[in-house]
């Protein structure tokens, strides 16, 4: 194993998942874009670079920030509700969504923008000293910097932090499976529920994004949610939405919490107006007369798409107001109070919520 400081020192630590070419390209196998490299190219993510004969990660050890977030901000309403969470990410993306909102991150190609360095180590003792139950791999997705992140993960499992990845899950199985074995927690990005969508919007392809969500269903412990981000006129029809529901129910079940929230103009979607908070609201129905047990909302207002309610006796058994949690009646094994379902997640007892606000760490 490599000396991991050294590596993290000069920023090009040996990356796995790839194969040479027999026309002397090196191919990288971390995700579905099979970016093809000769010696000095990087892949269209920009972190992960061919030098010589071997691939290398050029953003180990280096973050563009540290905060401390409420995990509901991930969102994750079923993982520890009320904790507090390290967030970080690094720079560049392995997606091209047209409509990103951290667009100023995932879209960098100036090592600037990563101000600060850390150790997996130094991040973890931070997750501690801060009073975070869980680290936040985000802002840019972590499959692609897969070894910064099971390094950071293991060093974390050691000091009983959990580990949380905010991803598209746009990653090929062989990396899927190392990367997810470190993870207690995922919210998974699915950005619409058509492949025009995928190919025009985001230079890529849905299906590899079903099939990590299967995998996470049906092969491993991860809690997982899922986000879709609306943008109107693009993935907010009706049909697409039911169809995604039903999808869903199908293949993961009623129980995996899905989170509708609100598009705002940005990157090269600027042309495209908010998404009203109508829309949410529609979405949030279509998807539970569909029969998903826990649909929300999110990016408005919206304290009824927010609240937890027991499917059983439909009791509100965790109202949210924004990242408040004004009221919390789960026992900490996550049952209702009223009628002794179990609702699905990961809990423990509550002592209060972190509240809405972020604060930035240095570490």
């Amino acid at each position: 194993m490599p000396n991991r400081d050294i590596a993290m020192a000069d920023a090009h630590f040996p990356a796995r998942y790839w194969h040479a070419l027999d026309d002397g390209r090196i191919q990288c196998d971390v995700c579905p874009r099979d970016c093809k490299l000769h010696d000095g190219q990087r892949g269209l993510c920009f972190v992960r670079k061919r030098e010589g004969e071997r691939m290398v990660l050029t953003t180990y050890g280096r973050s563009s920030g540290f905060c401390i977030d409420p995990v509901e901000k991930k969102p994750l309403n079923h993982f520890y509700p009320g904790s507090r969470v390290l967030s970080f990410g690094t720079a560049g993306c392995n997606l091209t969504c047209r409509f990103c909102q951290n667009w100023d991150i995932s879209k960098s190609r100036e090592f600037d923008r990563l101000s600060a360095e850390a150790s997996p180590a130094d991040i973890a003792h931070a997750a501690v000293t801060t009073g975070s139950k869980s680290i936040a791999y985000t802002y840019n997705d972590p499959v692609i910097f897969l070894e910064y992140a099971v390094d950071t993960a293991e060093a974390c499992r050691r000091l009983d932090i959990k580990s949380i990845a905010v991803t598209a899950g746009y990653i090929h199985p062989k990396a899927r499976h190392e990367f997810f074995a470190h993870m207690d927690a995922a919210n998974i990005d699915l950005k619409g529920f058509s492949e025009d969508f995928y190919h025009d919007l985001c230079a890529g392809h849905l299906q590899p994004v079903l099939d990590t969500l299967v995998y996470l269903k049906h092969e491993t412990d991860v809690w997982f949610e899922i986000t879709t981000l609306l943008i109107p006129g693009k993935n907010d029809g009706d049909d697409e939405i039911g169809a995604m529901s039903a999808w869903l129910l199908e293949h993961l079940g009623a129980d995996v919490p899905l989170h509708f929230s609100a598009f705002h103009p940005d990157w090269k979607m600027r042309d495209v107006p908010d998404t009203p908070p109508s829309t949410l609201r529609r979405a949030r129905a279509i998807a539970m007369e569909a029969g998903l047990h826990y649909v929300y909302t999110g990016n408005v207002h919206d304290p009824d798409g927010d609240t937890t309610y027991c499917p059983d006796c439909k009791a509100a058994v965790i109202v949210r107001d924004w990242y408040d949690i004004p009221s919390y009646r789960l026992d900490p094994e996550g049952h209702c109070p009223d009628c002794g379902f179990a609702i699905p997640g990961r809990f423990e007892a509550f002592t209060g919520a972190y509240g809405r606000h972020r604060m930035p760490v240095a570490i």
